[in-house]
């Protein structure tokens, strides 16, 4: 009794062992995608490289089966014929687009069919044929060599101008690197402006002195003045000091320092302070209501800090007094200089240019007011 039950417990595990091995082969089949396929030969004309069997085969983008097998053509060198096995159901007809589909720009290829009417018919033959489209068979390298072959050719036809581009963005590069302090000047004043940026500290800033003293018996003549805004370079006209190098060159120093405005605006309220506290007082800027007889026209020339041989402060304006009518009465440059004791000192910078615009400002002034009474002594 014992070997039969051994022998029954065999028997059971054999037909355990046949009824899994029937389940899997029926879901391998039929879940696992190896069901009934309908097998198709696809006829390429030109290259279709990285195919190989088991490569994908699509339908509208759907997998639907795999290559299973890619031949050279025998009659045509030029024409692969590959062997594909798809789904049953894939709808695939006469009139069905057959190419190339890759995965990204490098990608595996795989078989692509698309489309199809519905009314068409099934295509023909044993195996049924599908004759690929060529235009879609170019290949990724080919088409690669012809992009860069097109870029080289339009490099070739545009080298002139490119030429001139590079060329024009070297000088604006240099336009660039010579005046950075401007510019981050510039994009400071911006940021501030629209209340960005992280913050920062008060800049530090310096006024000028207007004159004040004067010779006593100097006559305040009969006549009203304008001063318009003086006129300067670029470079002066700026809030920032600015120092001269030994070369030549202007440079604005000091980035945290600044004039109380810029230098021409700053120069034309001090001298026109100047000209009141002289007891000369129907005096007022070009935009104020004051219509003068004459114009006092300066020209600011100079003010900067030297650095050779020693650090030194120079201002100089060019002074003209000029009528109604335009004729120029008078004309006088006025040059100062005052020594500073360090130029890396902004402080002691904004102080020496201060003694050298006092100077020259009071020279400027006295000279204007003598030059208009001498005019209108000869006044009829």
């Amino acid at each position: 009794m014992e070997i039969r039950a051994r022998y029954f417990i065999v028997g059971l595990f054999v037909l355990a062992v046949i009824a899994a091995s029937v389940g899997f082969v029926y879901w391998l089949y039929n879940a696992g995608g190896l069901g009934h396929r309908a097998v198709y030969q696809v006829r390429f004309t030109g290259s279709v490289s990285g195919l190989s069997p088991g490569s994908e085969v699509t339908f509208n983008g759907v997998k639907v089966g795999e290559v299973t097998a890619v031949d050279i053509s025998v009659d045509a060198p030029a024409d692969v014929i590959v062997t594909i096995g798809v789904d049953a159901n894939t709808p695939v007809r006469a009139d069905t687009v057959v190419g190339m589909a890759f995965q990204g720009l490098t990608g595996t290829p795989a078989v692509s069919l698309t489309g199809g009417s519905p009314s068409a018919p099934s295509p023909s033959g044993a195996p049924p044929l599908l004759v690929a489209d060529s235009a879609a068979l170019k290949d990724l390298t080919q088409s690669a060599r012809d992009a860069l072959n097109q870029l080289s050719a339009i490099l070739t036809e545009n080298a002139e101008p490119l030429g001139d581009a590079i060329a024009n963005i070297d000088t604006f590069s240099e336009a660039l690197a010579r005046n950075t302090d401007n510019l981050d000047a510039i994009v400071e004043g911006l940021v501030r402006l629209t209340g960005g940026g992280a913050a920062r500290g008060e800049n530090i800033t310096y006024d000028l002195t207007a004159p004040v003293a004067f010779p006593a018996d100097l006559q305040i003549p009969p006549r009203q003045l304008t001063v318009p805004s003086p006129s300067a370079v670029v470079v002066l006209n700026t809030q920032r000091i600015v120092v001269e190098q030994p070369d030549g060159a202007l440079i604005p120093v000091f980035p945290e320092v600044r004039w109380a405005d810029s230098v021409p605006l700053l120069v034309q309220a001090r001298v026109i302070q100047g000209l009141e506290n002289a007891g000369f007082t129907q005096v007022g800027t070009d935009f104020s209501a004051v219509s003068g007889d004459l114009k006092l026209v300066i020209d600011v020339r100079a003010f900067q800090l030297r650095t050779d041989p020693s650090p030194m402060a120079e201002v100089a304006f060019m002074a003209k007094v000029v009528d109604g009518v335009g004729r120029v009465v008078d004309a006088r440059l006025f040059a100062a200089s005052a020594a500073a004791a360090a130029d890396d000192d902004p402080a002691v910078a904004a102080a020496a240019l201060d003694r050298a615009f006092l100077t020259a400002a009071t020279e400027t002034i006295v000279w204007a007011i003598e030059t208009m009474t001498a005019a209108a002594a000869t006044d009829p």
